[in-house]
């Protein structure tokens, strides 16, 4: 029975230890006094723990500015990614068998092309109707579903909704609006709960695209607002680390908040769009 327990758990402890220990050491230097360098060992329990460094932050940086920015980057960015992730994985629902299967490798296809390709063509794009130095711009991937990846999860998630439902649906003189509505998002609530999870942690933690379309310091989101207050004051190690804390912190709190997800089999309840 022991050795069962152990075979069971102790891998996994181990994988979380392995994880958790960054987070650990960013925790540790955040709370350091302010002004002193990166240790020069593994000092994870530092000896006079203060909470200066988070004191000084938003002194030193607009700190609420780039939490407002990035708030609002995220809560519009998560909304549309889960309209246009759902309405295309239900159109595709609805085909036939045959064009199903052509859309599908189509994504798939899509899902293949690396970001950087696409980067000059949207920049273009952006500062032709004006939207570079704009939030909108941070925000415009969500109307592609941000990523194929999403689609996909959803389609798995609506082909679980039996064909006798659409059909009867369709009986009672329902619209595809009314059948996405009322029959397919209900039963794809696991799906709806990873996508807007995903979504959120891209979109937080997005640097590359503030940092192409952004220029000025009072639209800068968190993660380029970091950047920033790196340039400034590269040697102060528990300011930096202090950020990174609370740029990390939300991240987190979502991820535990949705972690009955990982709790069972994901790929069952998302197959089976069960709650």
């Amino acid at each position: 029975m022991l050795r069962t327990v152990l075979r069971r758990h102790v891998p996994a402890v181990l994988v979380a230890a392995f994880f958790l220990l960054p987070l650990l050491v960013m925790v540790s230097g955040s709370l350091r006094p302010a002004g002193l360098a990166p240790p020069t060992g593994l000092d994870v329990v530092p000896s006079a723990p203060t909470l200066e460094a988070y004191r000084r932050l938003p002194e030193l940086v607009p700190l609420g500015t780039w939490l407002l920015n990035s708030g609002i980057v995220v809560s519009l960015a998560v909304l549309v990614t889960v309209l246009v992730a759902s309405w295309a994985a239900f159109g595709m629902r609805l085909l036939p068998k045959r064009p199903r299967r052509i859309a599908v490798l189509v994504t798939l296809g899509l899902l293949l092309v690396p970001v950087t390709a696409v980067w000059t063509t949207r920049f273009q794009v952006f500062d032709t109707v004006g939207l570079t130095d704009s939030l909108l711009a941070l925000v415009a991937p969500a109307l592609a579903a941000t990523t194929p990846f999403y689609v996909l999860i959803y389609l798995w998630s609506f082909t679980g909704v039996p064909d006798t439902q659409l059909e009867a649906g369709r009986l009672e003189g329902a619209s595809v609006w009314r059948l996405w509505r009322s029959v397919a998002m209900p039963q794809a609530r696991l799906a709806t709960l990873a996508v807007a999870v995903l979504a959120f942690s891209v979109y937080w933690s997005n640097f590359i695209d503030p940092l192409l379309y952004i220029d000025s310091p009072s639209r800068y989101t968190l993660p380029l607002g970091l950047r920033l207050l790196q340039l400034l004051n590269p040697t102060d190690f528990p300011l930096l680390m202090a950020g990174a804390v609370i740029a990390t912190l939300p991240p987190v709190l979502v991820f535990l908040l949705a972690q009955r997800i990982f709790l069972d089999d994901p790929l069952r309840s998302l197959r089976q769009g069960r709650r």
